[in-house]
């Protein structure tokens, strides 16, 4: 017999907790309870769970604050939200913090029990796909596509870089592909099979960062009622990638070039230092040279971290390589039917300067997708910036008309089963049923 799966519920409420227990407690389900945002903090770290109901009122928490800690840490665990009939905007607010579905009070118990069971499948689920991703990338390292001479030197810096320890600094534009060259890097490391931990700078709160970073210690700051680890520590024996490394704060970068020098950091609030063993990659769409000159970073840490610098170039300077980059990006949606791109459209690819570099091409190969007639991608299948015909609206799908082939497109290759759906789409189940009913779709 397989072992029951786990549910732990949050409720400052026992007698929810009790109930719960007692009502939704099988064979195939343990259910667990905790009264406070600590209680639960420490019930997650002991134990794994896939399931958790979440009250949004907590006496010790924002019940909002505590489902962002859970889908940081535990990205696996789906989360049901709780709440009363006067808070709904909370619980809007929850579904687009990443919460799986949410209830409210009083609550039918065979629904809950429902949305409980279809949240468990989507928690194996994510499982499973990220177990199947995490498989491919130890068969094969994740590739930079392409054949130009800019890109085979690119791939030549990296397996020359990536059994070493230095750090490492990746630029370009926005889109170019600087997340895709660092795990490249990290994939052919001595550090493969060790953490890899991804952080954007940009959404970095200021107050925070250096918190975030290096973590703090109880009552260093108001809030901090209890320690926590930081990037460092979760990073460690691994990988850490720091994108956007020029919107650090200036204050936390000198913290982190002293990391860089000495390999080791102090929690906010502590007074003993901590060693770490980690690979540093940093990425920056910005000329830091410039910016340090201007005393906007860190003239010391720029120097540091430039030790080894790999410049992707945009991609209207590699246009050799788009047929490539087209056959690799349709290669991903091959699962829901075989597409090819039209002559025409091709050339309407080959001559545009996209801007948005590899990014914009993969959306725009995405939207051909949608648009593709009897398994075509042509040039009126392309935004109107690319099309060389550009000649009317009919031409043209309206954004709403453009979501609703897409989700029926998505419907049909799961064969109509919701759920797999919504979760390849990125939604909740009950916003693809909200899309079905105004799109008016099977």
């Amino acid at each position: 017999m397989t072992s029951p799966y786990s549910v732990l519920v949050v409720d400052d409420e026992p007698s929810i907790g009790k109930l719960l227990k007692k009502e939704l407690s099988s064979p195939a389900r343990a259910l667990a309870t905790a009264e406070t945002a600590h209680q639960a903090r420490e019930m997650l770290r002991r134990n794994a769970y896939e399931v958790v109901i979440l009250d949004l009122r907590l006496p010790d928490a924002d019940g909002l604050d505590l489902l962002v800690e859970i889908r940081q840490h535990s990205p696996d665990v789906e989360v049901i939200i709780i709440t009363g009939h006067g808070n709904i905007d909370s619980a809007v607010e929850a579904m687009k913090l990443g919460a799986y579905d949410y209830i409210t009070k009083p609550f039918n118990l065979e629904e809950l029990e429902l949305i409980v069971e279809r949240a468990y499948q989507r928690a194996c689920l994510r499982f499973e796909n990220r177990q199947l991703r995490h498989a491919q990338n130890q068969a094969q390292p994740q590739q930079i596509v392409g054949n130009s001479a800019a890109i085979k030197q690119i791939r030549f810096l990296i397996e020359k870089v990536a059994p070493t320890d230095v750090p490492v600094l990746i630029t370009g534009e926005s889109g170019a592909g600087k997340e895709v060259a660092a795990t490249a890097i990290q994939a052919r490391s001595n550090r493969a099979d060790k953490p890899y931990v991804i952080k954007n700078c940009a959404t970095l709160q200021k107050e925070l960062a250096r918190s975030e970073l290096f973590g703090y210690v109880k009552g260093s700051f108001t809030g901090a009622t209890e320690n926590r680890e930081g990037l460092m520590t979760f990073a460690n024996k691994g990988t850490l990638f720091l994108d956007e490394i020029g919107e650090l704060p200036m204050e936390v970068q000198a913290s982190l070039l002293r990391t860089l020098e000495n390999k080791t950091y102090r929690r906010v609030g502590d007074k003993d230092e901590r060693t770490t063993d980690i690979r540093l990659i940093f990425a920056t769409n910005r000329n830091l040279a410039k910016e340090a000159e201007a005393g906007r970073f860190h003239e010391a840490l720029y120097h540091r971290i430039n030790v080894f610098n790999i410049e992707l170039p945009p991609l209207r300077e590699r246009k050799e390589d788009i047929p490539l980059l087209v056959e690799y990006f349709l290669g991903r949606v091959q699962a829901c039917g075989t597409y090819r791109v039209s002559d025409r459209a091709m050339g309407c690819l080959i001559n545009y300067q996209w801007p948005g570099n590899i990014r914009e091409l993969r959306n725009v190969i995405e939207r051909g997708v949608i648009l593709a007639e009897a398994g075509v991608i042509t040039e009126n299948a392309l935004p109107r910036e690319l099309s060389v015909q550009g000649e009317g609206e009919n031409d043209f799908l309206s954004l709403e008309a453009v979501e609703r082939e897409h989700i029926a497109k998505v419907l049909a290759c799961f064969g109509n089963n919701r759920t797999l759906a919504a979760t390849a789409l990125g939604i909740s189940r009950k916003t693809l049923y909200r899309k079905i009913r105004e799109y008016d779709i099977m």
